[in-house]
């Protein structure tokens, strides 16, 4: 995870963090109106907080648009039970590696 925050640009995202007392349990970050990021400790899945985080992203920051690893089903799950769909697929992530991604858009 270290490695993953530590090649993020935060000054190109509108980041907000879901907290207990002084540590920090989940965050989302917008740009554009596109989720590029949604993670949770794994101790507080099930619990409905990251509903609550894409809710706020949605309603809040307008965020419509979101690119899921197209392995990471319970993701495409949890985007599409929250009314996104796909749209389109690419056979490699952003940075060129062999994950397709899919894109998703949230139905109006």
């Amino acid at each position: 995870m270290k490695e993953l925050v530590s090649t993020i640009n935060f000054n190109q995202l509108d980041v907000f963090c879901l907290t207990n007392g002084n540590i920090v349990s989940g965050f989302i970050g917008v740009a554009e109106k596109k989720i590029e990021m949604l993670f949770l400790d794994p101790q507080i899945f099930g619990k409905g907080l990251g509903m609550q985080l894409l809710n706020f992203a949605v309603k809040e920051l307008k965020a419509n648009k979101v690119d899921v690893n197209e392995q990471n089903v319970k993701a495409v799950k949890f985007y599409q039970k929250s009314g996104f769909e796909i749209c389109a697929r690419t056979d490699q992530d952003d940075q060129g590696r062999n994950y397709p991604l899919l894109r998703m858009k949230l139905k109006i």
